[in-house]
Parts: structure tokens; sequence; C-alpha cells
């Protein structure tokens, strides 16, 4: 290759290498642009972050604030409402206290200012003047309050409460001179300033020992436990005597009268207040009366029912008195006694009962039903029945069987000793009455239906 040639083909090689310099200087300058132009956006990107961030939380802020102020707002108003409530409630718990404090500031303020004016009008100095009449009107209901502290301590209230009438008497006797004197015809007025210096006393007495007396019922009641207690010595002198002996033999107030009289009726009777031995003895006689009586009503039970019957047949005052006295005579028609007994009261064998002969019938008829017949019964009895000793030698298991009768409440009836001891009802009536008689002994004895039973 000759010289030029080489010399072109270095040349030719140089530009190519500033072509591609070019090329990558102006790539670096692009790519540099880009750089700068993410930057530039993620910058903007980032600020408007920011800004978005700032301005929420801005606005958060002024929210929570709105919401802060809104709420002391509230709070504000439900403590006035709370208040306001409190007042009210009072208001409506007290509405005698509410009106007489209102009315006690109408009296005192008049009273205060008038004697303020008397004294200036006397040429005393006018805060002088304020002083006294303060002091006048101040010592009347210094002593009306410590009245009020002493009888709520339980201490004597009375001289407390005379003070303060004479103190106000005495600043309505000032009021009533200024007023006369200054109003000469018109006196009505000098009445009216000196009442203003009674008034508020008098309605602050009236409410502190007028409304809180006794009902009309505590005094009911008081005076009816006075009239017991005098009564309770009257028909128990002795034991009210031991209840005293008590009560001054005890410490003081270790216990009551009430407590003293049982204590006393215990050491004199025995037994609880109102009861005594022969209360006692009363109600076991009775009850013993009352069982006897009811056997004695079993044992001659037809014969009460047909007497029962009579005397309604033939009673001669069947009606109320104030309805007259009637005509002598049956009170039944005649067909009333020709019909039979009908009803539950009837099958239970008290009922009404046609004639004496039905009666009769009626009692055949169950001894046939009930006892047996031609043939015998289970226990081998014959159509005669038993015998005295037969009956006898039965009568310990008949006295067990009517214990137990007792004890569940029934009745010694000849049907429920001829069930238990399986014997027919004819020879159970005659064993019925011999069960009574002896019962009625062994009642009198003292022995009870255990005795029996066992």
């Amino acid at each position: 290759m000759s010289y030029r040639e080489e010399r072109r083909a270095d040349q030719a090689a140089e530009r190519a290498q500033d072509r591609e310099d070019l090329r990558l200087k102006l790539e670096a300058q692009l790519k540099a642009k880009e750089i700068a132009a993410e930057q530039k956006r993620k910058d903007a990107e980032a600020k408007a972050e920011q800004a978005r961030k700032e301005a929420d939380a801005k606005r958060r802020q002024e929210q929570a604030d709105k919401r802060q102020r809104e709420q002391e707002k509230e709070r504000k108003k439900a403590a006035r409402r709370a208040k306001f409530g409190k007042v009210t409630t009072w208001l409506n718990a007290n509405p005698v206290t509410a009106f007489v404090a209102f009315v006690m500031v109408c009296s005192i303020v008049p009273a205060v200012i008038s004697q303020v004016g008397a004294l200036s009008d006397a040429g005393v100095f006018v805060l002088l003047a304020a002083l006294l009449s303060a002091m006048l009107e101040g010592t009347a209901w210094a002593l009306t309050f410590m009245g009020k502290q002493a009888e709520d301590a339980g201490r004597p209230a009375g001289k407390y409460r005379v003070a303060t009438w004479i103190t106000a008497f005495l600043a309505a006797a000032v009021n009533y001179w200024h007023w006369s004197e200054a109003l000469p015809d018109q006196t009505w007025v000098a009445v009216v300033f000196a009442a203003s210096s009674l008034i508020a006393i008098y309605l602050w007495d009236m409410k502190t020992h007028g409304s809180h007396g006794k009902t009309k019922e505590e005094r009911r009641r008081e005076k009816a436990r006075k009239k017991h207690l005098a009564d309770r010595r009257k028909h128990h002198k002795d034991i009210a005597a031991e209840a005293d002996r008590l009560l001054s033999a005890l410490p003081f107030e270790s216990i009551d009268e009430e407590e003293a009289f049982a204590t006393a009726w215990q050491i004199k009777k025995g037994t609880q207040p109102g009861l005594s031995a022969e209360t006692f003895a009363q109600v076991t006689d009775a009850r013993v009366q009352l069982g006897a009586a009811f056997e004695l009503g079993e044992h001659v039970r037809p014969e009460l029912v047909r007497a029962g019957m009579l005397a309604s047949l033939y009673n001669p005052l069947p009606h109320r008195l104030s309805e007259g006295i009637p005509t002598l005579g049956p009170t039944l028609p005649i067909p009333a006694l020709q019909r039979g007994a009908q009803g539950a009261t009837a099958l239970a064998g008290i009922g009404m009962y046609g004639s004496e002969g039905a009666s009769g019938n009626a009692r055949e008829n169950a001894s046939k039903t009930d006892g047996g017949n031609n043939g015998g019964n289970a226990s081998g009895n014959g159509p005669r029945g038993r015998s005295d000793e037969e009956l006898e030698a039965l009568l310990p298991k008949a006295l067990k069987v009517a214990a137990e009768l007792v004890a569940e409440g029934n009745q010694i009836s000849a049907a429920a000793l001829s069930k238990r001891v399986g014997i027919r009802r004819d020879d159970a009536r005659r064993l019925r009455d011999r069960v009574i008689a002896e019962r009625k002994l062994k009642l009198v004895d003292g022995e009870d239906d255990g005795e029996l039973a066992g």
C-alpha cells in the first residue's frame, strides 16, 4: 500500500472514530437529560405527595379541632342542662322551701332598707346605719339558725326561739316608729313595714316546727298504743308489776317494755303471752268433748238424721223472725215426703229419708249386702251373727283398726270395721259400740291413739 493510501485510510479511521465519539457523546447527553427529567418528575411527584399529605393532615387537624370544639360546646351545654335539671328537680321536690325563701328575701330586704332610712333620717351616717340595720336583722337570723343547729343536735332550742322573736319585734318596732312619724296619716304603711321584720321569721319558724309533726295515722297509732298499755296494766296487774320489777332490776335500756312483759308472762304463766294453763285446759276439754260428740254422733247416726228431718218438717218458725210467725204445720208439702232420697248426700247416708220405715229398710238392705247371705260369708259366720264372746275376742283387733281409722282422718264406722275386720255389718255395728265405749274409757284415762294402736 502506498503512502497516500495509508494516509487516506488513517483519515477515514479518524473520521469514523470522531463520529463514534460524537455518537457516544450525544447518547450520554441524551441519557443525562432523561435522567434529569426523570429526577425532576420524581421530585415533582414527591413534592405533590408531600403537599397532599400536608393538606390531608391539615384537614384532619381541622376536623379534630372542630370535633373538639363541638364536644366542648356539647359538654358545656350538658353541664348547663344538668345544673338546670338539678335546680328544677330541687324545686319540684322542695316547692315549700323555694317559696318560703322567696318570701323571706322579699321580707328581709325592705325591712333592712327601712331601718337604714330610719337611722339616716335620725342623722346617723349611712354606712353606720347600714351596719346597725344589718346587726338588728342579722341577730334575729343568727339566733334562728343557732336554734336550728341545737334542735338538729337534740338539744333544747326554746331559748333561741324566744330570743329570735324578741329581736324580730325590736326590728319591727323600729320600722313602725319610723313610718308612723314619716307618714302619720298612713298608719297601714307602718304596719306593713313592721310586718316585714316578722313575716320571714314567722315563715321559717312554721317551716321548721310546724311541718314536721306527727301525721294523723301516727297520732292514731300512738293513742291506740297508750290505750293498749293501759288495758294491759288493767287486765294483767300482777304481770305488769313483775315486768316493772324486771325493768328496774336489769341495766337501763337492756330490754324494752314488750320484752319485759313477755318475760314476766313466762314467769307467771309458764307459756307465751296470751296463753295460760287454764287456756290449755279449756282447749283440751273442748277437744275431748268434740271427739266424744263425733263418736256419739257416729253411733246414733240414723236417729240424728231422722231427728233433723222431723225438726225441719215440723219447725214452727222456718223463716226469719223479720218475716213474721207463720201458721203452725209442716213446712214441706206431702208429695215431698213421698219422694225417695236423691243426690250425693242421699247416697252418702245423710240425705232426706222418706219415713222411718225407709231408714229401717235401708239398714236391712245394707246388712244383707255387706254382711253376707244365707250361704255364709268369708269368716264362716251364719245368718244369726257372732256371739258376745266372739265379739269380745275381736275387740283388741277392732281397737287397733279404730286407731288406724282415726290416724287416717276417717270416722269409726260399722262399714269400715266390717271391711277391715272381716265380719258382717250387723256384727260390726255391735263391735263398733264396744269400741266406742272402750275408747271413751281410755280417753278419760289419758291414753292416746298411738297406745291404742300398739
